[in-house]
């Protein structure tokens, strides 16, 4: 991994402009830190935080049986999901084992998005297309996303 480049999210600049201290993560430079971990710590649990996890891989399937190939390899039931409305759940194999836990997003009744582990975005992305890419179109869509996650405190 040392010689090979790392991926930037589409915020690189202003973390930079912003003197964070970046460190490589899952193939990826990303910010760890601002101005210390005590402040910043703080801050989060006062106020708010914002969160740069546009590492994040996002996985999308669609067509006229999306709702049919995320139901196979997921454990919790998709069909409950409303337009625009997430769920947690697993991607399991078949004898029961973890693939992945996954955010998935309903954005209609022929597409769905999984959001997934940074590290397991190409792995998750070809066991999906293996198992429900003949049921419905599965396409790795990381690199058209970023993404931002907000934690507000007390």
């Amino acid at each position: 991994m040392e010689n090979e480049k790392l991926k930037i999210t589409p915020l690189n600049d202003i973390h930079k402009k912003l003197n964070a201290r970046m460190v490589p993560f899952a193939g990826w430079e990303m910010p760890v830190q601002y101005s210390g971990v005590i402040e910043e710590h703080l801050t989060v649990r006062k106020t708010c935080g914002l969160f740069d996890v546009s590492h994040m891989g996002e996985i999308e399937v669609s067509g006229p049986k999306a709702l049919d190939a995320v139901q196979k390899i997921t454990t919790n039931d998709a069909s409950k999901l409303k337009n625009g409305q997430v769920q947690y759940s697993l991607l399991c194999y078949p004898n029961g084992g973890v693939v992945d836990d996954v955010t998935l997003y309903k954005f209609s009744d022929t597409r769905y998005m999984f959001c997934v582990n940074a590290s397991n975005a190409e792995k998750d992305f070809q066991w999906m297309q293996e198992n429900v890419g003949k049921i419905a179109e599965v396409k790795n869509v990381s690199d058209d996303f970023g993404q931002l996650a907000l934690y507000q405190g007390n």
